[in-house]
């Protein structure tokens, strides 16, 4: 797909311009609002600095948690913008607002090479608006902001597979480019998707199976294996017969993965042993356990070692690997060692078979930093879950998309 980029951009050159900048800052925070993975805004750093470095007044719209079209200052992008003014070493101001009187004096006020974050752009009710009026209206207050002679850069990959205000309608009415980020996330994705080197394989994890159908429907014509662990696993394993007990389960799904185990039953890899917990608490009493021996009343909250071994034995001849989702409730250390294991072996079939691996964003990027691993032993770790399932299942990405109108 022939789109104009970031490069394109600053050869043009933006010394003294107005570049407004869709980020992806939707970070993890905790109880007192710290933020818990900076991945995402670590992300954003090198489109931020080369345009701040160019000269470009930049001015950084994003979005974060649901906050329904009002303002709540439970999802006020302030955390963001202390962190955003720590990494770069420079400081980058919050506006009040997203288009409103103080977002426009402090983008009227930028000098070059400032950065200015907008506040929450979902605390306007027009960004996720199915109405285009609404959203064509909302897009043409953001590029007020950018005055004359505008840029519009997409960089948060994790949004474009949605057709928002700030990431679709906006690129309509701007010159518009896709940042460095999109930009790789698209050339690794293509990669995966158009050419992967066999063997591949691929692990789904995660909590709903539901989440995952339309992947494993498109990755099973060119997938050799796919592992399937986390929550989704114990759907599986109860339409192959199973007793999951409390374990997480879409009893309305099971029809389905019956379906896809009769089809792809020869590719389809399930756990052999599980991690049983008497209780969803990280002090929970827990065991090793067969998959018919779950204690009556308890759950399954991880994948169990056997499995890992079993996991790991794919994984270890693979040259092409895609992983999305956690192979347990890894926030809790007594269940976290099925993913290590699965994301250890990863690494390990990336250094010693010269695996392409490519972690799908989400938790499971998620899972790499809480976890400590090293973040270099994979080819590729994504920042868009919801998007790189959407590309790999064929679907077309609306904020990919219109960068090449």
């Amino acid at each position: 797909m022939a789109v104009k980029t970031l490069k394109d951009l600053l050869d043009e050159g933006v010394d003294g311009r107005h570049v407004i900048v869709r980020s992806d800052f939707n970070v993890p925070l905790n109880d007192d609002r710290e933020i818990t993975d900076k991945g995402r805004i670590i992300a954003s750093l090198p489109t931020l600095k080369a345009l701040s470095e160019g000269g470009a007044k930049v001015i950084v719209m994003a979005h974060l948690g649901r906050p329904k079209g009002e303002v709540n200052e439970k999802y006020s992008l302030a955390p963001v913008a202390e962190a955003l003014s720590d990494e770069l070493g420079q400081y980058v101001a919050l506006a009040a607002d997203v288009v409103g009187e103080d977002a426009h004096e402090r983008a009227n006020g930028l000098t070059e090479g400032d950065i200015l974050l907008l506040e929450n752009v979902r605390f306007d009710p027009r960004e996720t608006s199915k109405d285009e009026a609404e959203r064509t209206a909302f897009a043409q207050e953001l590029a007020a902001l950018a005055a004359d002679n505008g840029a519009f850069v997409s960089d948060g990959f994790g949004v474009v597979h949605r057709a928002q205000t700030s990431v679709y309608d906006i690129a309509k009415l701007l010159p518009h480019y896709a940042g460095g980020l999109v930009e790789t996330e698209i050339s690794v994705l293509e990669k995966i998707a158009e050419s992967p080197e066999a063997p591949y394989v691929v692990v789904l994890g995660g909590s709903k199976v539901s989440d995952k159908i339309g992947v494993i429907e498109a990755l099973a014509a060119k997938a050799d294996k796919i592992i399937v662990g986390g929550g989704m696993c114990y759907t599986f394993l109860a339409a192959q017969g199973h007793n999951v007990q409390q374990s997480l389960l879409q009893e309305e799904m099971k029809e389905t993965c019956t379906d896809l185990l009769a089809r792809f039953g020869d590719k389809i890899v399930l756990p052999v042993d599980l991690v049983a917990a008497s209780e969803f608490n990280k002090d929970a009493e827990k065991q090793i356990v067969d998959l018919d021996s779950i204690p009556e009343g308890w759950m399954s909250l991880d994948i169990g070692p056997e499995s890992v071994k079993n996991f790991g034995e794919v994984l270890s001849t693979a040259k092409t690997i895609f992983w999305n989702g956690p192979m347990g409730v890894f926030e809790f250390a007594a269940f976290s060692e099925g993913t290590r294991g699965i994301a250890q072996a990863i690494i390990d079939a990336t250094a010693g078979n010269g695996a392409f691996s490519v972690v799908g964003g989400g938790d499971s990027a998620a899972s790499v930093r809480v976890l400590g691993l090293n973040e270099d032993g994979f080819s590729h770790i994504s920042t868009g879950g919801g998007a790189s399932l959407e590309y790999l299942e064929g679907k077309e990405l609306p904020g990919v998309a219109i960068l090449a109108q």
